[in-house]
């Protein structure tokens, strides 16, 4: 049994459960790759190189790497395709693959990518996560997916959550977030007031019973791009998300949260 693996695939989904009626928990974008926990018929139990999220993938998605690759590609945040969508070509079988923004590229370096035994040539556009301008960068990314439709397990412009869509966004300037929203509330820390907020910061919204159920990214004064329904720009104040198309609330605010310096 393959020890560790990486996507070679557009977007796999990962599941709760081992099988294909299982709930899928997140998804595994092109060139994101893996350890292997366990194994049941078809399928490998894999944790995520990127945040440690734990979940079941066919074994027919991926190909296999070493434990040298997998820890070379995890010590940083790769390179990441940067268009709404793009095509690699498989440099062997000269098949191409579509990549959607926010796919990592491994051991980019002049439109080559290169893991395991296989290479493909990528010509599109790229992220550069040392930019100066980083929170300006995440209002451009996340313009990408506006008016994506809403999908549980999500992290591509073709289906997306809220935490899926705020995790993707900031793995593309360059820093790791967990997975779920309740995860995420943890990073960073916390601003006493709406007012406060700059571009990029994390708006955290819960439910009657306290549990954070949703989050946002400020992209300007009282403004937040999230995902409910579909990626949408909506108004923030002290009490929560405004719908300006239903002219309603819909998201208790419980905080702010800064990841960036």
């Amino acid at each position: 049994m393959p020890k560790y693996g990486i996507c070679n695939l557009s977007v796999i989904p990962c599941r709760e459960e081992p099988s294909d009626k299982s709930q899928m928990v997140t998804q595994l974008l092109f060139g994101e790759s893996f350890e292997v926990l366990a194994k049941r018929k078809q399928w490998r139990q894999i944790r995520n190189g990127l945040d440690g999220y734990e979940s079941w993938i066919d074994e027919k998605q991926f190909v296999e790497i070493d434990k040298n690759a997998f820890e070379v590609l995890n010590k940083k945040l790769p390179v990441c395709a940067s268009d709404l969508v793009q095509l690699v070509k498989h440099t062997q079988s000269g098949s191409m693959i579509p990549v959607v923004a926010g796919s990592s590229l491994p051991n980019y370096h002049q439109g080559n990518i290169a893991f395991g035994d296989e290479s493909y040539e990528f010509d599109g556009e790229i992220n550069h996560p040392d930019s100066e301008e980083v929170r300006k960068e995440l209002v451009e990314f996340a313009m990408v997916y506006r008016n994506a439709p809403y999908l549980w397990g999500g992290r591509s412009p073709f289906g997306i959550d809220c935490s899926g869509l705020m995790q993707v966004l900031y793995k593309m300037v360059g820093i790791p977030l967990q997975r779920d929203a309740y995860q995420q509330a943890e990073e960073g820390y916390t601003l006493s007031f709406v007012e406060e907020s700059d571009l990029g910061d994390l708006a955290f919204f819960d439910n009657d019973e306290g549990h954070i159920t949703h989050v946002g990214m400020m992209i300007g004064p009282n403004a937040i791009i999230h995902a409910a329904g579909k990626v949408r720009i909506d108004k923030l104040d002290h009490q929560g998300i405004f719908n300006v198309d239903t002219g309603k609330y819909t998201h208790k605010l419980r905080l702010i949260r800064r990841v960036l310096d």
